[in-house]
């Protein structure tokens, strides 16, 4: 398949608890409905069949990445994010949520006060995620099938035109801020980008399916990136722009979404869509994983503004688990009354409210973090996906729809 076309789309029927899949392919030319990535279904590899296995190579460094903002505390990445606490770049900043419709090709904003969406913008097709600049003073759409990347000034809101990017289907950025880390899933390729003009600087290959979302260890050194389609992970040397550790998960058909480090930077987790938990494994070492069940189509990870919890989304079940980090154990499951399909988001400045896009229900949820109960239920576009909340507290962005630190 070229690179004009598409992944293979899979259909499924369920017979009782077995389930049928059914292949077609997909291409970019077909209708609209049609080139809407299915990712709730298990992929095949188009990478090496065979990936060389470097799980438990020690490849830690202790000094920090050069031009990395020092830690607040350093046995807290998020110290920073407490509640309210808005940097000066941002604390002008009006409150909205925005939302991008992969379905409708726009962005639905949400005043977040009223719980009312106060304007609609049309992007390029299939817009993805919704992602804050390092300096926070930008807010990307990534539109990957659209092949740019739209701007919004987060001080007025106005979107801006649109930048040409090959396929950016997520967007993050180094945590010494000298490049943009585009995510070109179909591409099979990370590339680095200069922050601002987006024009490439480095461009790496992978021989995984869906490289999309990733987080940065606590020195900055390097990332760890998930595989959605080939159910692997990717350890990348953020100084040298290499891949230095690629394993795949155990499992049957693992298909890997968010990833997140812990607070204290030791532990990481990699939600997995079709085993239905998080895998937890040491980044430094890159070992084997272990396995953690939290509730059927698990995908999205956010950590609570205090930095004690960490809330994941079920999408395939319609709802939120709650993990503790000091126990390491699930205290809480929120159902969202009715069901539903809980995706991305990320949290209100203050913490109290977890804002999430309702992927095949066409609307967002507005959770409290208090007991997890429905504060408001938002209809916008079709297929919304990776809705960013603004401003949020913290120094620099790393990307996706909120990694600030």
């Amino acid at each position: 398949m070229n690179r004009s076309s598409r992944y293979l789309k899979f259909g499924a029927v369920a017979l009782g608890t077995s389930l049928v899949l059914a292949a077609a392919c997909t291409d970019r030319s077909a209708t609209p409905q049609a080139q809407h990535r299915m990712p709730d279904m298990p992929m095949p590899t188009r990478g090496s069949p065979h990936p060389v296995e470097t799980a438990g190579t020690n490849t830690a460094v202790g000094a920090p990445l050069p031009g990395m903002p020092p830690l607040l505390d350093p046995n807290d990445l998020y110290a920073a994010d407490r509640p309210g606490n808005l940097s000066d770049a941002v604390k002008n900043d009006p409150f909205r949520v925005y939302v991008p419709n992969n379905g409708s090709d726009t962005v639905s904003v949400i005043d977040p006060t009223t719980y009312k969406v106060i304007d609609t913008v049309r992007v390029p097709h299939s817009p993805e995620h919704v992602v804050p600049s390092w300096d926070l003073r930008t807010l990307w759409v990534n539109s990957d099938q659209g092949n740019a990347v739209t701007p919004i000034d987060p001080a007025t809101g106005k979107f801006g035109d649109p930048v040409p990017v090959d396929d950016p289907y997520n967007l993050y950025f180094t945590p010494d801020g000298k490049y943009a880390v585009v995510m070109a899933e179909a591409a099979h390729q990370i590339v680095f980008r200069d922050p601002h003009t987006m024009a490439p600087v480095k461009t790496i290959d992978v021989t995984c399916d869906g490289v999309n979302h990733a987080d940065f260890s606590a020195d900055g050194r390097y990332l760890i990136a998930s595989c959605e389609f080939s159910g692997e992970l990717l350890k990348v040397d953020v100084a040298n722009q290499k891949i230095i550790g690629q394993q795949r998960l155990p499992g049957e058909n693992p298909m890997p979404q968010d990833v997140k480090v812990s607070p204290d930077g030791k532990t990481w987790y990699v939600a997995d869509m079709q085993s239905s938990g998080l895998w937890v494994l040491d980044g430094d070492t890159f070992g084997k994983p272990t396995f953690l069940p939290t509730g059927q189509g698990a995908h999205g990870l956010y950590i609570s503004r205090d930095s004690t919890k960490m809330y994941i989304t079920n999408r395939g079940e319609g709802s939120v688990s709650v993990l503790d980090f000091a126990t390491g154990k699930l205290t809480a499951k929120w159902q969202i009354p009715g069901g539903g399909s809980p995706d991305m988001g990320g949290l209100s400045p203050d913490g109290t409210v977890l804002w999430l896009s309702g992927r095949y229900n066409s609307v967002v949820y507005a959770l409290s973090t208090d007991d997890g109960h429905l504060i408001a239920k938002i209809p916008v576009g079709s297929e919304p996906h990776g809705l960013c909340v603004w401003p949020q507290p913290g120094r620099y962005s790393l990307g996706h729809t909120g990694i600030l630190r």
